[in-house]
């Protein structure tokens, strides 16, 4: 029996680059994309597709039913930045989805859910540097706060109801595929389009503000590898701290100049800066490496290469 699996949210910066590789891995008639529009891009013309609003129980209940769905990876979310400008809208849509899913994993339609978790579950109160998996969380953002209880639902539905949920703390996410998506560390992905365009970029954050970061394809590659991994292997239910490098913007400007000499940035920060200064610099995520073995594979300099690669044919 093939898994077939459900991606809510499959037309967002993760979800896109999620659904083509679950549909290699599995088989594209397996892997049903769906989000709340229908757009013309490849992740909707390439496979099956559905329209689904994820505050509506009935219809991810129907599509559950109809496609006999045994995983659901629920990817819909309003990010830290959009969030902030519609906060009751961003507590509905991040918390109530989540809640449907969980409810349907309850009653024995889904055996394995996906939910991201995020680095704005911190606040201004987490140690900044190497920020464990245990510690002081105070988010300061609708996002960050939806986010966190998110996952003290995640794990209360594990211990109470046996429901297996699985997920991950992302960092700032960096792709060429897909645009930015209304998040706080979208400018180290507007930079290099703004860079092959202009040669110059304005940055949104001060210069030495430090984030953790990951490149689209390690996010993919743990995303799927912690839902393929056996059960026995996930020892945290909440959510996994996962990291690849942290940088400024000061350090990806010098990246970009080696490949790009006349690149030139100047920074005027406005409301993401504190957002920003209530992050973590940089992350621990020891424990996803020993419990089902992690490890990332770009750094700031081969994603700097792999991303203006990539963008040169299509800007």
């Amino acid at each position: 029996m093939s898994t077939k699996i459900l991606i809510i949210g499959a037309c967002g910066q993760i979800g896109t680059e999620l659904t083509q590789k679950l549909r290699k891995l599995y088989g594209t008639e397996n892997v049903i994309a769906s989000d709340i529009r229908k757009l013309n891009i490849e992740v909707v013309n390439s496979g099956p597709f559905e329209v689904v609003n994820a505050l509506d129980f009935n219809q991810i209940e129907h599509l559950v039913e109809v496609h006999q769905i045994d995983e659901v990876y629920l990817m819909a979310a309003l990010l830290s930045a959009t969030a902030e400008k519609n906060p009751a809208f961003a507590w509905d849509l991040n918390m109530n989805s989540l809640f449907h899913v969980l409810n349907l994993a309850k009653a024995g339609k889904i055996k394995k859910i996906f939910w991201p978790s995020s680095i704005a579950v911190f606040g201004p109160t987490t140690p900044k540097e190497n920020t464990p998996q245990y510690t002081i969380m105070e988010p300061s953002t609708v996002y960050g706060i939806s986010k966190q209880a998110g996952e003290r639902w995640c794990e209360y539905y594990h211990n109470i109801f046996g429901v297996d949920v699985r997920s991950i703390r992302y960092p700032g996410l960096i792709s060429w595929s897909s645009p930015p998506g209304g998040g706080t560390t979208d400018y180290a992905v507007d930079i290099f389009h703004k860079a092959l365009s202009d040669k110059k970029y304005e940055c949104f954050l001060s210069s030495e503000t430090k984030m953790p970061m990951m490149y689209m394809d390690d996010a993919i590659a743990a995303t799927i590898q912690i839902m393929q991994a056996p059960a026995d292997q996930i020892k945290i239910h909440s959510s996994y701290n996962l990291a690849a490098m942290s940088f400024t913007p000061t350090e990806i400007a010098a990246e970009i100049k080696k490949h790009i000499p006349e690149f030139t940035i100047t920074y005027e920060p406005d409301f993401r800066q504190k957002i920003a200064d209530s992050w973590p610099a940089s992350i621990d995520d020891a424990e996803a490496r020993k419990d089902w073995g992690w490890k990332h594979e770009f750094d700031l300099e081969t994603m700097t290469t792999d991303m203006l690669e990539h963008l040169k044919y299509n800007i």
